[in-house]
């Protein structure tokens, strides 16, 4: 598909027909008492799961799907006045869809403008599972944070970019992958890594979120370790085109909050 031809297909999200929603789930800030953000996932219109609208992407139409979900996320996040609360609106991307920064960005900002959404409460999410040129990407990260948007990292420890990335760009979010978080009071191997990722990222000014939370167990033993906000299951399930307000440390048994200076 040629840059002329990529520009059409992004242009309105047109070459993804399929009608999509979003879900929302939150990722809490513990010491605030907050939620931090809500990340938007993609959801077909009845509801169906992320995996059912996958299943229609295409290299044709990717470029497609990725604007009609930006657009999307900020369209339903200012109909639940999202922006009058304090957290942001997390919206993941495919970096591979974004074959030129500034023009795959214009209906970004035009959504935005259109709903009064607020640059500065937008967050845009990549997962470093997804193969990427490295140089690319940081344009992209580059350009998002020039315009007032902030970056994250998902799925940290899973993927391609990594450590090599975090040399070259330090995003304002970097998200643990779940894989590292399950069941990581069992296991001293994953607390070890846990624990030496978050000192590097903390010494990096970068936030750290710890997502896939799902049983107390595994959120006391990322308390203990310094972590202070956190995404999962245990918290609140994604809500179909509603913000869930999730469940606190007191709700299930923890009557005490994390304090940096403690």
């Amino acid at each position: 598909m040629s840059e002329l031809e990529k520009c059409k297909a992004c242009r309105a999200g047109k070459g993804f027909d399929l009608a999509i929603s979003m879900a929302f789930q939150p990722i809490v800030a513990l010491s605030a008492g907050k939620v931090f953000a809500y990340e938007a996932l993609v959801r077909g219109k009845d509801g169906a799961g992320a995996g059912e609208v996958f299943s229609k992407v295409t290299d044709e139409n990717l470029y497609g799907f990725d604007q009609k979900c930006r657009q999307t996320a900020i369209e339903q996040a200012g109909m639940l006045d999202l922006a009058q609360d304090d957290a942001l609106l997390s919206i993941n991307f495919l970096p591979n869809a974004v074959y030129d920064p500034k023009a795959c960005i214009r209906l970004t900002l035009e959504t935005a403008k259109r709903t009064g959404f607020p640059l500065n409460k937008i967050m845009f999410e990549f997962t470093e599972v997804e193969r990427i040129s490295v140089p690319h990407l940081m344009e992209i990260l580059s350009t998002y944070r020039r315009l007032g948007f902030l970056t994250a990292i998902d799925d940290f420890g899973a993927g391609f970019a990594g450590i090599d990335l975090l040399s070259k760009f330090q995003p304002d979010v970097v998200k643990l992958d779940a894989g590292l978080i399950r069941e990581i009071d069992q296991s001293s191997v994953k607390r070890t890594i846990v624990k030496h990722i978050v000192a590097m990222l903390d010494q990096l000014g970068i936030i750290v979120v710890a997502e896939g939370i799902e049983t107390e167990d595994e959120y006391s033993c990322l308390y203990d370790m310094g972590i202070e906000h956190m995404q999962g299951w245990l918290f609140a399930r994604p809500a179909f085109e509603a913000l869930p307000a999730p469940k606190w440390p007191a709700d299930f048994g923890f009557d005490r909050t994390i304090s940096r200076t403690a």
